[in-house]
């Protein structure tokens, strides 16, 4: 079984917009408190984006403060990741995860315990 399924990447120039959609599975969305994003770009060190919890909070990498937005559509069990400006060094892999492992420190999301294949985002200058 597949729980996190993730689509909406693409290719875009720098400045433009992509909604990135995550369908989770019944089970994994009703027993996650918490849920999100987190990129891999080649060579890097992988980075939690943003994350959402039961209760509406959300927390945002400094990296992304402004421009991205967390969301989450319980009738539909999707987690979305609005990102807007977007800019070359956003260029990564973006995957969903859940549950949360560990609580946000300083704002910054925390890390997530599964996550699905990922959506490729290409941003060029």
């Amino acid at each position: 079984q597949v729980d996190l399924v993730e689509s909406g990447g693409g290719s875009v120039q720098a400045g433009g917009s992509l909604k990135l959609s995550c369908v989770v599975s019944e089970h994994m969305y009703s027993s996650s408190y918490c849920m999100g994003w987190f990129r891999q770009a080649p060579g890097k060190e992988r980075e939690a984006v943003a994350s959402i919890d039961n209760d509406g909070d959300v927390n945002y990498a400094d990296s992304v403060k402004g421009r991205f937005a967390i969301s989450k559509d319980n009738a539909k069990k999707t987690l979305y990741l609005q990102m807007n400006n977007l800019a070359p060094e956003d260029t990564a892999t973006y995957h969903c995860g859940a549950p949360c492992r560990g609580v946000a420190v300083d704002g910054r999301p925390p890390d997530f315990g599964n996550w699905g294949q990922g959506t490729q985002v290409t941003v060029s200058a």
